[in-house]
């Protein structure tokens, strides 16, 4: 049996949550599938969406206020959305009356949509690496600056290292460096390391 799972979201605790709640239930959410966040949608972990994302079941429907209210960007949206269609979980968007993946038109209206996404990553994409090229062409190198073998947090390294007290994995957390880091600021300490 297919349900309609609503969801809604306000930014702050000073912001209501009724004029959102009371459209779902007349989109046709039971109040008790409607889950709600009072929480920045820039927030990755949102209890409210998470609970809603595990209750719905194929032949579902997720209904949401307006777009906002759902994705953190346009990629992350598009990606929510296209994971509920892969999972056969239709989406409505109440105020933005073209996205209803229930229907044809609505379909297409979040083809182009995803389109769109697909085509802002490219453009950032391409001016990353024109950016670079550029910096390149000037002399400039990206990345971050060699470490020398005497640098503080490389002799620390190197001296846990020597020391056999700790695991590599307890090392790189105390200094706060990952497995490669660690490794590269060991073979500083080798014949012709410091560069």
């Amino acid at each position: 049996m297919s349900r309609n799972i609503g969801y809604a979201r306000v930014s702050t605790d000073d912001q209501e949550l009724y004029l959102q709640i009371d459209s779902l239930k007349k989109a046709g959410c039971n109040e008790g599938f409607i889950f709600t966040d009072k929480i920045s949608g820039a927030k990755s972990s949102r209890p409210g969406l998470d609970g809603c994302l595990k209750e719905l079941k194929p032949g579902d429907t997720l209904i949401v206020w307006r777009l906002d209210r759902l994705g953190r960007s346009m990629s992350h949206l598009v990606n929510l959305i296209e994971s509920l269609l892969e999972n056969d979980i239709g989406f409505k968007s109440i105020q933005d009356g073209a996205i209803d993946t229930t229907t044809a038109s609505g379909e297409l209206m979040f083809n182009i949509f995803s389109a769109l996404a697909q085509f802002e990553r490219r453009l950032i994409q391409e001016r990353t690496k024109a950016g670079l090229g550029a910096a390149r062409a000037r002399g400039k190198l990206g990345g971050r600056p060699k470490k020398s073998a005497s640098d503080p947090k490389v002799r620390m390294a190197q001296e846990m290292n020597k020391n056999k007290s700790l695991s590599v994995k307890e090392i790189c957390k105390s200094l706060e460096i990952s497995r490669a880091t660690y490794y590269r600021y060991i073979s500083l300490s080798q014949p012709n390391g410091d560069q």
